[in-house]
């Protein structure tokens, strides 16, 4: 992810996700369309509409895994979605106990987590 994107531009690659084909684009998507499809995270069909590109749907999918991995060592209860949930468990971030069946967050995930926060502090230097 070296682009900077803001909470509105993932939250307009959200809702483009989440958008019914041929539906029209709601304004905080219109409004983020022109930087998004510069960057190559969403395009034009040929009818108009727009569609998340694979780089986008990419790039939602690491915010969605490291908010899912914030959500965890903030709060163990935190259900995940399916892929994310997979995708931490199999990078071992995150481990399943046994007997209570909840995530808990590995210290890989802790390091991941920090890594993370340290480029975000870097970044705004």
């Amino acid at each position: 992810m070296n682009q900077k994107l803001s909470i509105d531009e993932y939250d307009a690659l959200e809702q483009l996700s989440k958008l019914p084909r041929n539906t029209k684009p709601n304004a905080c998507i219109s409004r983020n369309a022109k930087r998004l499809c510069g960057i190559k995270f969403m395009t034009y069909r040929k009818d108009g509409t727009l569609e998340l590109t694979d780089a986008g749907r990419q790039t939602l999918f690491i915010k969605q895994c490291i908010d899912g991995l914030r959500a965890i060592a903030n709060d163990p209860d935190t259900t995940l979605p399916g892929p994310v949930a997979t995708f931490l468990g199999k990078k071992a971030h995150v481990a399943v106990d046994a007997e209570t069946g909840k995530m808990s967050i590995t210290q890989r995930g802790i390091e991941c987590l920090a890594d993370i926060d340290a480029q975000m502090v870097q970044g705004n230097k």
